[in-house]
């Protein structure tokens, strides 16, 4: 994966306001702010098109970005991403600073691995996922893209919580951290597919007259 779409190009943008956001956007310019790290947030604004390439990669959203502000590099975090309610427009972005050896809170997308090698999914099992990402908390240098589940060996109303997924080295669940059993959330259940109701022939005839009788 390049990491062009983890570099994005920002400048500081001085005239806020409504107004002002309407006019970047049809400059096709996303306004944005940048925040955290015990400094004053800044108000930016980046390309439309560049930004929206590279909201297209999961990895964008839980992948420590690089902002060439004016030509002085930050680290930050995507935290909060607004569109447009019907066009494909990206209408604003709360960027996070991320500081090295501080800790991030972030949601890391879940990857359900080896669904296919599934006994109880190859008999007809329907896998119900509760949970496709989870909230950690880690240093910047130990952030994951993706969290992966592996569901092999998982049985017919088997289930898998929040203890059960592997985590890597130095990365935390935020809920796991709050110590109560209630916060071992369910991610992922295995459920015996419904079964369709079997009606014989002679109980299809009597619906069937008993339809046109109430017809006429």
């Amino acid at each position: 994966m390049s990491d062009t779409i983890f570099s994005l190009d920002a400048s500081v943008r001085t005239d806020k306001g409504k107004g002002a956001s309407r006019r970047l956007r049809r400059a096709d310019l996303v306004p944005a702010i940048l925040y955290g790290g015990n400094e004053e947030p800044v108000s930016l604004t980046l390309d439309h098109n560049k930004v929206n390439n590279s909201a297209d990669y999961e990895a964008f959203y839980s992948h420590v970005l690089t902002l060439n502000i004016d030509g002085k590099k930050v680290e930050a975090l995507v935290k909060d991403m607004q569109r447009h309610p019907f066009k494909p427009k990206i209408t604003h972005i709360d960027f996070q600073r991320v500081v090295a050896g501080e800790d991030v809170h972030t949601n890391v997308p879940l990857h359900f691995i080896n669904a296919d090698k599934n006994d109880a999914i190859k008999a007809g099992g329907i896998a119900e996922h509760h949970l496709n990402e989870i909230e950690i908390t880690c240093l910047p240098k130990d952030l994951p893209e993706y969290i992966e589940v592996d569901i092999a060996d998982l049985e017919m109303d088997g289930t898998v919580h929040l203890s059960d997924v592997k985590l890597p080295k130095g990365v935390s669940s935020v809920e796991l951290a709050k110590g109560d059993e209630d916060h071992d959330l369910t991610v992922i259940t295995i459920k015996a597919a419904p079964k369709t109701p079997v009606i014989d022939a002679e109980e299809a005839e009597r619906e069937g007259e008993s339809e046109e009788g109430n017809e006429e």
